[in-house]
């Protein structure tokens, strides 16, 4: 797509996967205003940059040193070659859920019991104690409930799992868009289509739900809770949240690791190289110290063995 840089008029060619682009030329920030469609539709909101650039260098860093002894060697003293703040593209769904559930209810009750026991000499004593019980009754019936601020990736750039282990983004930052949010940054268009971002949309509000469940069970305990779910009202908002990008190099000959940082509360993800060779080695030097052990705890028991029947003495010491 051609886009006509607003700065100097220059003629600027973007890629379809962004929505801004910076000129060559004069370095002016443009917004590609596309037409909506189904699968890529205007957005909605946008969650703003909290940390700052060196915020980012220095959480990373710090994530780099706390790595483990068997990450790689190099890991942590690792270099940023490359920085970027990416707006990603999520969908924010909410829904009505109806559940029709029924579970076993447990309501605990005491009671007294008497026990004897017999002591030493054969004497049989009474005791009492208290003992809790618990009596199960069947429950049920039908909850409803708001399921909100379910936050899904639009982006095949970006798993899902990948930007749950970043979340929580703070929604109360949410701003209506508008093209100067976005300018001067990295924008990312939607990639994936509106239907998958809803199945992983109800995938986790169904998990919410069961966890809403089991909390709004009564009684002292509950167990064998089955419910059926509808979710109703429906609707996905597409949102622009604030990611950096960092590419770490560990070592020159091998792949760089790319690491994402939440751009609003600093939340680190990545995944350090381990070193094979230290795992086998640490492995080999445990099992030494265990066959080690082994030998020596051998070895004082036969040296602390009494000597066999029949055998004949040790010679006495000649006196001189």
């Amino acid at each position: 797509m051609e886009l006509s840089c607003e700065g100097c008029g220059a003629t600027l060619t973007v890629d379809a996967a962004v929505r801004t682009a910076v000129c060559p030329y004069c370095a002016s920030p443009s917004v590609v205003e596309r037409p909506a469609g189904r699968d890529r539709p205007s957005p909605t909101f946008t969650v703003g940059f909290v940390l700052p650039k060196e915020g980012a260098r220095a959480a990373v860093k710090l994530w780099l040193a706390s790595r483990s002894i068997f990450s790689q060697s190099g890991v942590k003293t690792a270099t940023i070659d490359n920085i970027k703040g990416v707006y990603v593209p999520a969908y924010l769904y909410t829904a009505i859920s109806k559940a029709e559930y029924q579970a076993e209810i447990g309501e605990n009750y005491q009671e007294t019991e008497t026990y004897t026991t017999t002591d030493s000499q054969g004497r049989v004593q009474t005791h009492t104690r208290v003992v809790t019980k618990t009596e199960y009754r069947t429950l049920q019936g039908e909850h409803a409930s708001y399921i909100n601020d379910v936050l899904v990736t639009a982006s095949r750039g970006i798993a899902n799992d990948e930007l749950e282990l970043i979340e929580p983004f703070d929604l109360r930052a949410l701003r209506r868009y508008s093209p100067a949010l976005i300018s001067g940054w990295i924008a990312e268009e939607p990639t994936m289509t509106l239907e998958e971002c809803i199945q992983l949309a109800r995938g986790e509000a169904l998990g919410k739900l069961g966890a809403m469940l089991h909390d709004f069970m009564p009684g002292d305990s509950h167990h064998n809770l089955q419910y059926r779910t509808r979710l109703e009202h429906e609707t996905a908002d597409l949102v622009h949240v604030p990611v950096w990008v960092l590419a770490v190099r560990h070592d020159p000959k091998k792949p760089l690791i790319r690491v994402l940082v939440n751009g609003q509360s600093g939340r680190v993800l990545g995944k350090a190289p381990l070193s094979w060779i230290k795992i086998t080695l640490t492995v080999l030097a445990i099992l030494g110290v265990v066959a080690a052990a082994v030998l020596v705890v051998s070895w004082l028991s036969e040296a602390q063995e009494p000597p066999r029947r029949g055998a004949p003495p040790p010679p006495k010491a000649r006196g001189r």
